[in-house]
């Protein structure tokens, strides 16, 4: 799913490309798509652009006369650019919509036979705050801000992270690097974080955040991002299961739960304690590794 790094630098290129076009049109190839009655698509074409934003892991177009287009690209939704006039009407199987812009042409694309990604259509600021989860943007709060925040959620600090009402456009992947960096549990309850651990958590969010938006940044330097993916290389341990971490050499380990599972390294997170994969944990029994050195 595109997190914050992600959808900084798809935020840049459109702003870069968007800003001060005209919509129009916006074709629909998807039934399940538009997620919004009213406006109707044709209200909001022949508007322009008037900017381009985030609202949590949501991207905000503004248009005049106070009209919005909200685009949440969910877990397999992303964006093509076309710049020139052959751009085919109809997108692939994978196309869901297609925005004509008089500077180009932007599809939103999902593979996945499970579609998620969505449109909304919105009028007023009133009903565009409406679909703002609430969480707070870690690179424009402060410590305290943060501390309360997190504290206050009475979740694990994986859950904590990627909750969009606690804090917003981090999710699975980089939560994982946040916690690695700042050397925490993913299971540590987050009431229960000193002061001095609250701060350590908050320089590592504001770390990976903007150390991967740069990195995404270079890596797509004046290309609209084509390479928009959960995994990386470079990433220390999010998708690197076995794999020694880059800190300590200890193999990186995985819990997987639900549809989403959480990477850790145990030397330098968990003291060499595993954790406990709740279905592996309970089918093994008194034969689940507990330390590191259980699975020499």
């Amino acid at each position: 799913m595109p997190e914050a790094p992600d959808l900084n630098v798809y935020l840049e290129h459109l702003q870069a490309r968007v800003l001060g076009a005209k919509l129009e049109d916006v074709r629909l190839h998807s039934p399940f798509v538009l997620r919004s009655v009213a406006p109707g698509v044709q209200e909001v074409l022949d508007r322009k652009v008037l900017g381009v934003g985030r609202l949590a892991k949501q991207l905000v177009f503004e248009l005049s006369d106070r009209h919005f287009i909200v685009i949440h690209l969910m877990i397999a939704g992303r964006l093509q650019w076309r710049e020139d006039a052959a751009a085919p009407r109809r997108p692939g199987r994978n196309g869901l919509a297609v925005f004509d812009f008089s500077t180009g042409t932007l599809t939103l694309t999902e593979a996945s036979k499970t579609r998620r990604a969505s449109l909304r259509l919105v009028r007023g600021r009133a009903a565009l705050a409406a679909l703002d989860p609430g969480g707070l943007d870690v690179l424009r709060t402060d410590v305290d801000a943060f501390a309360a925040r997190v504290r206050g959620s009475n979740h694990t600090l994986k859950r904590a992270l990627t909750d969009q009402r606690v804090l917003a456009g981090i999710g699975n992947a980089y939560s994982d690097e946040i916690l690695h960096r700042a050397g925490m549990s993913p299971f540590k309850r987050a009431g229960a974080l000193d002061d001095q651990e609250v701060g350590r958590l908050y320089e590592a969010c504001r770390f990976v955040i903007e150390d991967w938006t740069q990195r995404l940044r270079r890596k797509a330097k004046d290309k609209f991002p084509t390479k928009v993916t959960a995994f990386h290389a470079e990433m220390a341990v999010h998708g690197k299961y076995r794999q020694p971490c880059p800190v300590c050499g200890a193999p990186v380990q995985r819990i997987v739960y639900a549809e989403n599972e959480a990477n850790y390294c145990a030397g330098c997170q968990t003291g060499g304690r595993l954790l406990a994969d709740r279905s592996l944990s309970r089918l093994l029994k008194d034969n689940w590794p507990k330390w590191l050195e259980d699975l020499e």
